[in-house]
């Protein structure tokens, strides 16, 4: 294989003390005094969450969107995160998260990093949706919500990742069922709150349709269902 050639710097001019610290083809007209140069400065911020060692109360809320990395990833609530199929593939960003395990909502074959890209290998489940509003989702519900209550309650250190493609609808929808079932909140709730955390969450219809349904019929509540969206008629020609 070729080694990758990249384009070459064009060689630099460099400065006297006699010109005032300008090249020599700066025009005198054009230079100022030294004192009155500026300089952009860079400010650098870490990648890594602030990761909170308490565990989360009985109503989390707080508007503190994560817009760090708003697509990539947000924390949801302490050791709940969504994130998209990028950051889920993704070995280094995997183990700098400290990911345990990873609930994987999307019909796709996935990649897997192999032990020798992330040594510690997390717990996985995979159910296979499509992001469509008549999708079964509802079905899988209880045992995703299984799934990250008990890895939170097996180890402190637990970590759950829950993705899907862009981490807007499938990995919504699934989270919005865990803290429905931990913190006794409807669907409006829920979704709310993840939208505080994470900003471009938005569910499908459909989906939303089926935590009412999920609320019903594996948690016992019965909450205000949304009418359904107007529909236009055909346009006959």
């Amino acid at each position: 294989m070729a080694a990758p050639s990249y384009p070459r710097s064009q060689p630099q001019q460099h400065a006297s003390s006699s010109n005032g610290g300008y090249p020599a083809h700066v025009p005198r007209a054009s230079r100022t005094p030294h004192h009155q140069n500026t300089w952009p400065l860079m400010t650098l911020t870490s990648a890594l969450p602030s990761l909170s060692t308490n565990p989360p109360s009985a109503n989390p809320f707080s508007p503190t969107p994560n817009v760090a990395n708003a697509r990539n990833v947000s924390e949801i609530v302490p050791r709940v995160y969504i994130s998209d199929l990028a950051f889920a593939e993704n070995p280094a960003l995997l183990s700098s998260y400290r990911i345990t395990h990873v609930l994987s909502t999307l019909p796709d074959t996935i990649f897997c990093p192999p032990p020798s890209l992330l040594p510690r290998q997390p717990v996985r489940l995979q159910i296979r949706v499509d992001d469509l509003p008549f999708a079964e989702l509802a079905a899988h519900l209880p045992a995703t919500t299984a799934f990250i209550r008990d890895a939170l309650a097996a180890s402190p250190d637990a970590r759950v990742l829950v993705h899907c493609g862009e981490g807007i609808s499938r990995s919504v929808s699934v989270v919005a069922a865990y803290l429905m079932a931990q913190y006794g909140w409807g669907p409006t709730e829920a979704v709310g709150y993840i939208k505080s955390k994470r900003r471009i969450a938005e569910p499908n219809f459909g989906f939303v349709q089926q935590l009412h349904e999920y609320a019903r019929d594996s948690l016992g509540r019965v909450c205000p269902t949304p009418a359904l969206p107007p529909f236009s008629a055909p346009v006959t020609m």
